[in-house]
């Protein structure tokens, strides 16, 4: 029997809130919603969703500042709500650890494709480990990554927790050590579908691992940029299971 998945619509429109619990709940997922941060932390104190729908412009703090609270102790995906004609604030949720966004007014159909990809990529995630990753340590460029953990060590002993579209590049690049990968590649492994190939969504993706790895994209030692044909990842890797 497939589990039954349950998604937190923090949003202060009301009708909005009703609209996705109705149209979600009749695709069999388990729908909680709040109308505020206070009213999401609540339910966070209380339950674990598995994914959460989270609207920028809120009452008190804004979905902004929620997101990087949420960063703070869980992976858990987020899907942003956005202004329909403001990318900086698509951009900036992303740079901030958001997994996706979708732009307001949007096709309650769409917003459930864009949730289902993001759970079957999660579910990939949690279970690429044991199916193809056969380490549980990669080391290279002073860094250490656990793949049961989704973290990263450095030798200093910075310790970074990584979201699952970070997680999931950067594990992309390791199993691909040795051929540049494309935007197509990138775009179908973050999002299961073409249509991010060319926004500034995939570069920001790159650009947040980057940052992440404190690696300089003028002056590359992990993640080249190669030109016509996409990014490799040229820093020397071990493994340890």
């Amino acid at each position: 029997m497939t589990e039954i998945k349950q998604i937190l619509v923090v949003d202060d429109d009301k009708d909005i809130r009703e609209l996705l619990a109705e149209y979600l709940t009749k695709n069999n997922f388990l729908v909680i919603t709040a109308a505020d941060g206070i009213e999401m932390d609540v339910h966070l104190l209380t339950t674990s969703p598995d994914m959460i729908i989270l609207d920028i412009m809120l009452p008190g703090d804004d979905g902004f500042v929620l997101c990087q609270r949420i960063r703070q102790t869980s992976m858990v995906p987020i899907i942003m709500l956005t202004a329909n004609s403001d990318e900086l604030d698509r951009i900036l949720g992303l740079e901030i650890g958001a997994d996706d966004y979708i732009a307001k007014p949007f096709s309650p159909r769409e917003l459930l494709a864009r949730i289902k990809a993001l759970l079957r990529r999660n579910f990939f995630v949690s279970t690429q480990n044991k199916e193809i990753i056969k380490a549980r340590y990669f080391f290279f460029a002073n860094w250490t990554l656990d793949t049961q953990n989704h973290h990263l060590l450095n030798i200093n002993g910075d310790f970074r927790p990584l979201t699952g579209a970070d997680y999931q590049l950067l594990l992309l690049f390791l199993d691909n050590l040795d051929r540049p990968i494309s935007r197509d590649e990138i775009c179908r492994a973050l999002h299961g579908r073409d249509s991010f190939a060319n926004e500034r969504g995939i570069d920001v993706h790159l650009s947040r691992l980057r940052q992440c790895l404190g690696d300089d994209a003028k002056f590359p030692k992990i993640i080249k940029t190669v030109r016509g044909k996409g990014y490799l990842f040229i820093a020397s890797v071990s493994t340890e299971k």
